[in-house]
């Protein structure tokens, strides 16, 4: 079943557009990458998504009964928030405001999704120390958590692994990965292209040229084998990748490091914010 529908949409500032005519669809279950080159669109995809931010044109419709505060939204992490004085319970649990209302308080309910995340993510023994003390991985466990108490269904997560050493990414792809297979869709940013065409069920390129299709597709389309090319990633129709440093061998697969609302579960930003 369908959650999301993107239909003729197109994006942008001011009435300029940098994406024309983008159709694609969101099922229930997928694993859904956005790739391209930097300034093609894809974080102004994900504010649209998360209406954040309105089209110039076209229209996004939504299925499966999914509601706006049904989000679960990790965005890129800016100083700020990595210094953010508070508790690793009371950001998991303010990820829980958009299905609060205008409750003032949390209930025992709020409280038991918050721990029920927080041992999802295994970080349930960091639940009383400070934020701003944890490792960048431990940080966004947190985040996750804390996006997994605004939703049941679709998480959008915006370059989830940036910043993070290669042995802490591959823990990260791994916890998305199971969450997927638990039921949860994902739609994720990303620049580790060879992790996107390993993980992901759909691939969705935007820039001069779009595409949206199935990872194998997209693989062997020209606009994906272009972009693969000049990411020097190696071709080959494995599903697995050892998402660490560079595996120096005849098929070799590169991992490319990320360059240095209302309710929607993002710290410091919409109604489910901390800021």
């Amino acid at each position: 079943m369908a959650l999301l529908k993107v239909q003729n949409l197109s994006l942008g500032y001011d009435s300029h557009a940098i994406v024309e005519n983008l159709n694609f669809t969101v099922n229930t279950g997928d694993y859904l990458c956005i790739v391209g080159e930097n300034g093609s669109g894809k974080s102004t995809l994900m504010k649209t998504l998360l209406h954040l931010q309105e089209p110039i044109s076209g229209q996004i419709l939504t299925g499966d009964g999914l509601k706006k505060n049904e989000i679960g939204y990790l965005p890129q992490q800016t100083i700020v928030q990595k210094d953010f004085p508070a508790s690793v319970r009371e950001i998991v649990l303010s990820g829980c405001q958009g299905r609060s209302l205008l409750r003032p308080f949390y209930s025992k309910e709020d409280k038991k999704l918050a721990r029920i995340n927080m041992e999802r993510m295994e970080i349930l023994d960091l639940e009383k120390r400070c934020y701003r003390e944890l490792s960048g991985g431990q940080q966004q466990r947190v985040l996750l958590a804390r996006a997994l108490c605004a939703t049941r269904k679709v998480l959008l997560l915006d370059e989830p692994v940036s910043g993070l050493d290669p042995k802490v990414t591959a823990q990260m792809y791994e916890l998305i990965q199971k969450l997927n297979k638990d039921g949860i869709t994902i739609i994720m940013i990303s620049h580790d292209i060879a992790a996107a065409v390993s993980y992901a069920s759909h691939i969705l390129h935007i820039g001069d040229d779009i595409f949206f299709g199935t990872r194998d597709e997209y693989k062997e389309s020209e606009v994906g084998k272009l972009f693969l090319m000049q990411n020097k990633i190696a071709l080959n129709t494995t599903n697995t990748i050892n998402a660490t440093n560079t595996i120096n061998n005849t098929n070799t697969i590169k991992t490319i490091e990320a360059p240095g609302s209302n309710t929607v579960s993002s710290l410091g930003q919409g109604q489910g914010g901390l800021a």
